[in-house]
Parts: structure tokens; C-alpha cells; sequence
């Protein structure tokens, strides 16, 4: 791991919910309550686990050149599908996290927008790390095609 996440351990786990908002919902209803939802689990388990995250809306586009399963040009989620992705110390903090009384009343509130329910994974890291800057990226280019055979 190259410390893409500041102070995320190496041994610690992150946790991916898809939310799919109903057709009566639009993304600031979406953005407005996880807001809400975001600043508890800040306040109140910074101290106990909670490392960071971000919130990802679809934004329509689909990659031709990144995609096996053919040529669209738009994705029919656009503006329905967010991912809240978070980076916590260990599983047990974050499960903690769920069960506190103030993160309850927040998290039922998103839950209302969501036409799939909710489903959270948790995944381990096996690789992170941030672009080289220029200098580094041309070294490396430099060392693939004089090493690369």
C-alpha cells in the first residue's frame, strides 16, 4: 500500500453501500441526508475507528475502452446510483459505529430513498496509491523501456 489514504492501515477495512434512489428522490435529497449521515459518523467515531470516505454518484458515462460488456454510451443510473464508500481501522468500529444510538435515526433516513434496501460489503485492501508527479513518471517510462523486454 502507497498511503493513498492517509493513516489507513494496512490491516484495515473498507465498506462500499450501493443506493439506488426510488423515482420520487433526486440527488440532493440523497446528498442532504448523507450529509447529515457523514458528519455523525465524523463527530462521533473519528475518535473510534472511522478513518474517512466519500460519497460517488453515477454520472452516466460509460467507458467503451474500459467495458467488456458492450458499446453503450450512457448508463441508466445516471442520478440514481451512489456508492458511500468508508475507510475504518477495523470491522468491529464500524459495526460499533452502526449500532450507536445517534447514527440509527440518520441512517433509517437515507434507507427511506433507497429502492434496493441496502446491502454493505466490506472489502480489505490489497493495493492503493497516487499518480507519480511528472518528474517520477518520467523516470519510470525511462526505466520501462530500458528494463522491459
Amino acid at each position: 500500500m502507497n498511503n493513498f489514504i492517509p493513516n489507513f492501515p494496512s490491516d484495515g477495512v473498507i465498506t462500499v453501500n450501493r443506493v439506488v434512489l426510488k423515482p420520487e428522490y433526486d440527488v440532493d435529497d440523497l446528498q442532504e441526508r448523507v450529509a447529515m449521515l457523514c458528519e455523525n459518523v465524523k463527530t462521533y467515531h473519528s475518535d473510534t475507528g472511522f478513518i474517512g470516505g466519500f460519497v460517488a454518484m453515477n454520472s452516466g458515462a460509460i467507458s467503451n475502452e474500459g467495458s467488456t460488456t458492450g458499446q453503450a454510451v450512457d448508463s441508466p443510473m445516471k442520478d440514481r446510483e451512489a456508492l458511500i464508500v468508508t475507510f475504518w481501522d477495523s470491522f468491529e468500529h464500524h459495526e460499533a459505529s452502526h449500532r450507536s444510538e445517534t447514527f440509527q435515526p440518520l441512517f433509517q433516513e437515507v434507507l427511506e430513498l433507497c429502492e434496493n434496501g441496502n446491502e454493505e460489503i466490506a472489502y480489505e485492501m490489497l493495493w492503493s496509491g497516487r499518480a507519480y508527479d511528472a518528474e517520477q513518471a518520467q523516470a519510470a517510462q525511462a526505466a520501462k523501456a530500458r528494463y522491459a523486454a
